[in-house]
């Protein structure tokens, strides 16, 4: 029985927490393969194995000289560093999801858009979502490791089998991907961040309220709020509101001179 209850909170631990860093790269990558720039995808991959050795090496400095806890300040740091570039790329590839831009000549455009900016950008959120759980996973395993048998034959099937359930999502991203019409493609991975980014400042916000850092109100808040991943509190929940104000209204000025530019007979050209 034990070994059964060690093998299911180890495929929850990974599974659980390997989860949204996954979605993340995977709907990365999913992109750049859709937009002709599958060469774009190695700095990706890099930034996300870069955050697993940083994140044992963070989790040693943990377990040494914090006694196992994780910092509140120190995440919530990541979370809004990782917040802040997901709003970036969001804006980014929204306001590139013209197919005729890009399949005019997708490879010169590809590769003409995806400068060394853009791509350090990809790798950073790679890296960021991987690492803000990356260490307390690590924690995680390593006490159970400690409360059982050690990193037993149960413990490390329980892992396995979860890193084969994440595997088998990121595919079925990639194959989803090469069958949706380009624009879709940009728009849906473009709000994807943005939601993203709107979760990790809420995450962000918890890790201060726990702090008593920022207060934390959270009467008269919908149940189903937290039960969907999201801080139940009203701070959260207004700076988050005004967060999703301020990108409409942004929308809303990129449409306005987009048919302006339609008017005059100039095609709207997105920014570089």
């Amino acid at each position: 029985m034990a070994d059964g209850s060690t093998f299911v909170q180890a495929f929850t631990i990974l599974f659980r927490e390997g989860l949204e860093a996954l979605l993340i790269i995977a709907a990365l990558a999913a992109f750049l393969r859709r937009a002709g720039a599958a060469d774009k995808i190695t700095p990706v991959y890099a930034g996300a194995g870069a955050a697993v050795v940083a994140s044992l090496g963070m989790a040693w400095v943990f377990e040494t000289y914090f006694d196992g806890n994780h910092n509140d300040l120190f995440e919530a740091a990541v979370m809004l560093a990782a917040a802040v570039l997901m709003f970036y790329m969001s804006g980014w590839l929204f306001v590139r999801q013209d197919p005729k831009a890009w399949q005019a000549d997708l490879n010169r455009l590809a590769e003409r858009a995806l400068g060394a900016s853009t791509v350090l950008s990809l790798a950073g959120i790679a890296f960021l979502a991987v690492f803000r759980e990356g260490a307390e996973t690590i924690l995680f395993l390593h006490a159970l490791a400690k409360s059982n048998s050690g990193f037993d034959g149960s413990l490390f099937a329980g892992l396995g089998v979860a890193a084969l359930a994440l595997a088998a999502m990121f595919v079925a991203m990639q194959w989803l991907a090469l069958r949706l019409p380009l624009r879709p493609m940009f728009v849906i991975t473009s709000a994807f961040l943005f939601v993203m980014g709107l979760k990790l400042v809420g995450e962000a916000f918890q890790e201060f309220q726990e702090q008593t850092i920022i207060p934390f109100h959270d009467e008269g808040v919908p149940g189903f709020v937290s039960s969907i991943g999201f801080n139940g509190s009203w701070e959260a929940l207004g700076t988050q509101a005004a967060l999703a104000l301020i990108a409409l209204a942004c929308l809303a000025t990129y449409l306005a001179r987009g048919k302006s530019a339609t008017a005059q007979g100039k095609p709207a050209r997105a920014a570089s």
